[in-house]
């Protein structure tokens, strides 16, 4: 795992929701990622999570009222040691308190300290769907919107709002700290398999997973992109177009270019072929042959475009000399690998550009690699 936040403090500041017993697990994921972590708790929160819980999970004392030391400040003021305030859980009446710029618990008084001094705040609501779809909560998480406070939208489930899931918390946490190199950039990632069917039942389609697809999404979003994938899967946190088929990816890519993109990431283990299509199901236990036809590749759709940065990817035992061919053709980057590292999160990758040539073991390696150099 990368220590995405090593040298990172962030506050998490939690208040008095029943999802306030998500945040020791929060407090470890961040810690993982090697942030340090300064709890700040509401005393409703307290109410529901021992403050000795998150000193625990945390390893510095947990601060729940505000003292001469004037803690606020010390984490969130003009001087401000921290790199983040993270309320998670945020709920309704915090939420409002925020909004109307009313500081009465040490959570809000670390708000309106943060506020005042611009550091940067992801909120992270949590809260019954009653009360989450009030005309008054709604419009005070967009006037913390108009504050500058990131707002992870919550899982709509079972009649509740829930508080967004760990990996995605601490997802938006990166893209907070990390200095957002892409903001402003719209990144297309087209991800995992094609289903091509032959009849009514069966489909043709590959090995591939989508786990490289997720990586450089992940990655390109932690560095401040708006990013959409077109794929067969749901990825947190970015815009999703659900496509089965080549030639449905096709038809999004095109349609996306022509609203406007900065750079496509190819990723898909893309069908090259689609079989002629059999009306019914075909009887089993009876020899069939399947006619092929060769498909258009979707990366020809972009490399025309001067303007769009193109990252290609190519599979097989010749994936080296294709991917010269391709960067000869306007890529920017082509990742070469063997046709065993599908469906695997490690194997030997070869990212290659004009004048780079950089191996590396696992796919997220890759994302980091060519992230960083988009």
């Amino acid at each position: 795992m990368r220590r995405t936040l090593e040298g990172k403090l962030i506050v998490l500041a939690v208040t008095g929701s029943i999802a306030a017993v998500e945040t020791v697990r929060l407090a470890h994921e961040l810690r993982r990622k090697g942030a340090t972590v300064q709890a700040v708790m509401s005393h409703a929160a307290a109410g529901i999570v021992s403050p000795a819980a998150l000193t625990y999970a945390t390893g510095r004392d947990t601060i729940v009222d505000i003292t001469g030391h004037v803690e606020h400040v010390i984490y969130s003021g003009d001087e401000r040691e921290a790199d983040l305030l993270l309320i998670a859980p945020c709920t309704a009446n915090t939420i409002g308190k925020i909004a109307s710029g009313i500081d009465d618990t040490p959570v809000t008084t670390f708000a309106t300290t943060a506020l005042g001094s611009g550091q940067r705040i992801v909120c992270v609501p949590a809260m019954h769907h009653s009360m989450y779809r009030h005309p008054a909560v709604l419009r005070n998480l967009e006037i913390l919107k108009e504050f500058g406070i990131e707002v992870i939208p919550p899982r709509i489930e079972e009649g509740k709002a829930k508080i967004a899931a760990i990996d995605e918390i601490v997802l938006w946490s990166e893209r907070a700290v990390l200095g957002e190199p892409l903001r402003g950039k719209k990144v297309l990632i087209t991800s995992g398999a094609c289903r091509e069917p032959f009849d009514d039942v069966r489909v043709l389609t590959t090995r591939s997973t989508g786990q490289m697809g997720r990586a450089l999404a992940y990655e390109a979003f932690r560095l401040g992109a708006d990013v959409t994938v077109v794929h067969m899967d749901h990825f947190p946190s970015v815009r999703n177009i659900h496509v089965e088929t080549a030639d449905e990816m096709r038809e999004a890519v095109q349609h996306l270019l022509d609203e406007g993109i900065d750079i496509y990431i190819s990723a898909a283990a893309i069908s090259d072929y689609a079989p002629v299509r059999v009306a019914g199901k075909i009887p089993s236990g009876t020899v069939r042959q399947i006619e092929l036809n060769p498909l258009p590749k979707i990366i020809d759709l972009v490399l025309p475009d001067l303007k769009v940065i193109t990252v290609g990817f190519k599979l097989g035992d010749d994936a080296e000399i294709a991917g010269r061919e391709l960067l000869l053709r306007g890529a920017s980057l082509v990742v070469c690998n063997p046709p065993s590292v599908m469906g695997s999160a490690t194997g030997t990758f070869l990212i290659m550009g004009r004048d780079l040539e950089v191996r590396v073991n696992t796919k997220e390696e890759v994302a980091f690699e060519v992230c960083r150099r988009l």
